[in-house]
């Protein structure tokens, strides 16, 4: 939340010129003796002790007023020159094994806080493949679904990863993004059989999608390195092994270092002015001054 601020905190200087005249530059008036002054003073103390609080209190709202205080909120406004980022997870039952989905889902959640300027989606696969999250800059609404996703959303039996990569592909059909990129994790090997693999490939390669690929736990006996790798090599992207969980923050370190957006965007200040209340509150106590004032 941000906090209030001065547009012209200079303006608070004639607070200390203030002070300063009311000490040195006291204009000299005529003194009157008569007799009982002691008797007028006490009378006369409350009355004028509050007036002189009400007049300092007008002279500070004033100038707080002249300082103009006001909250500042940063809008960014995202390029269209950004990258388009399909994040597809393999949420089959394999993945609840020694917590690895749940590992996963932090490690993409921070990933998604990465990619500021960028249009990102969501996609899961388990005995079927399904879009969780089109193509979006709303990162609260990924990463509030990504929280709420379990193993089993999808079944748990099947691993549909042909599908997942195809239906994924397919969010780009009216992209106009040169950077087009899928991140496709999976522990498991393709036994859906719903799509080809060389037509989820193609797909990819068709809207100028680049695939990189992660298998998590061991090499041919979780998950099929050779498709991976075909799917990586064939789209321009790269091929990962995770086999820790620091493996795997580094590999999402890597993919954010390789595809980072040099796009730089716009940026703009919103003001919120409150002077107005100040300055109100001043002429309200500056009204009732003036009241005690003649009464006096």
């Amino acid at each position: 939340m941000s906090s209030i601020t001065f547009e012209y905190p200079l303006a608070f200087t004639l607070l200390v010129i203030f002070f300063i005249c009311s000490r040195w530059c006291r204009a000299r008036g005529l003194a009157i003796y008569f007799p009982n002054i002691s008797l007028l003073q006490r009378v006369s103390q409350k009355s004028t002790l509050l007036i002189k609080t009400l007049k300092l209190l007008i002279v500070i709202l004033l100038v707080t007023a002249l300082a103009s205080p006001i909250r500042e909120d940063s809008v960014v406004v995202k390029n269209d020159k950004g990258y388009e980022i399909s994040l597809i997870l393999d949420a089959s039952g394999s993945m609840a094994e020694y917590n690895k989905f749940d590992i996963v889902k932090s490690i993409v959640d921070k990933f998604i806080d990465e990619r500021k300027h960028d249009k990102l989606a969501l996609s899961i696969f388990a005995d079927f493949a399904y879009v969780a999250v089109p193509l979006t800059y709303d990162k609260k609404s990924i990463k509030r679904l990504l929280s709420r996703i379990d193993v089993g959303i999808a079944g748990r039996q099947r691993t549909a990863l042909y599908e997942a990569l195809f239906l994924s592909s397919n969010l780009f059909k009216t992209s106009k993004s040169k950077e087009k990129i899928a991140i496709l994790l999976t522990d498991g090997m393709d036994n859906a059989q719903n799509i080809p693999l060389t037509v989820a490939i193609n797909t990819a390669k068709k809207y100028g999608i680049k695939v990189y690929t992660i298998g998590v736990g061991q090499e041919g006996i979780d998950f099929n390195p050779a498709v991976l790798q075909k799917i990586a090599k064939e789209t321009g992207g790269k091929y990962f092994v995770g086999d820790s969980v620091d493996r795997l923050k580094e590999i999402y370190k890597t993919i954010n270092r390789l595809e980072k957006s040099e796009i730089k965007a716009n940026k703009y200040v919103k003001k919120r002015y409150y002077f107005q209340y100040i300055l109100f509150l001043a002429l309200f106590i500056l009204m009732l001054y003036f009241y005690l004032k003649n009464r006096e």
